[in-house]
């Protein structure tokens, strides 16, 4: 179950054929790649930079995978965010799922990806042409997470930034 939080690019071909290298029983490999876009809340974005405090988000990371290990029949999962300063277009996170059949590794990787926008430890800062602005929880990603049965309240107020904690 491998998790990485790295500033480095990813090669989605390289990851998925490592996830599967000597694995014959893996019979389907479900993938999502979220992206910097250019326009956020009716604003341009030049730019995205995202932080997290290192070894609270591996761990939150690997809970999740960990939680969609349990609800599904899963041979192996695999989670890349990126941190840093990102542009448009830029991959941002990879997520992966392997598995027996395609029904598993689509539900757990649309799991895996609803229950980390809602949970994992990242704050994001945009660039715009107002300047820059953090980036608050989303209603529609706390309802997304709803529907697995878990419930939260992230976007019940705004998200305070690393350095608001200080």
């Amino acid at each position: 179950m491998p998790v990485r939080v790295q500033e480095a690019d990813f090669d989605l071909g390289a990851e998925i054929a490592a996830l599967r290298a000597g694995r014959p029983n893996i019979g389907a490999v479900a993938s999502f790649i979220g992206t910097v876009r250019d326009i956020n809340d009716g604003s341009g974005v030049s730019e995205m930079e995202l932080e997290h405090y290192p070894g609270m988000t591996e761990k939150a990371l690997a809970d999740i995978v960990s939680a969609a290990m349990q609800r599904w029949a899963l041979i192996d999962a695999l989670v890349i965010h990126r941190v840093g300063k990102l542009k448009p277009e830029d991959q941002i996170v990879l997520v992966a799922v392997a598995s027996k059949h395609r029904g598993e590794s689509f539900a757990a990787c649309e799991f895996i990806m609803d229950y980390l926008k809602s949970e994992a430890p990242f704050w994001k800062k945009e660039q715009t042409p107002e300047g820059a602005r953090w980036v608050d929880a989303r209603v529609t990603d706390d309802k997304a997470l709803a529907r697995w049965g878990i419930t939260t309240s992230n976007a019940a107020g705004a998200t305070a930034a690393p350095n608001d904690y200080e």
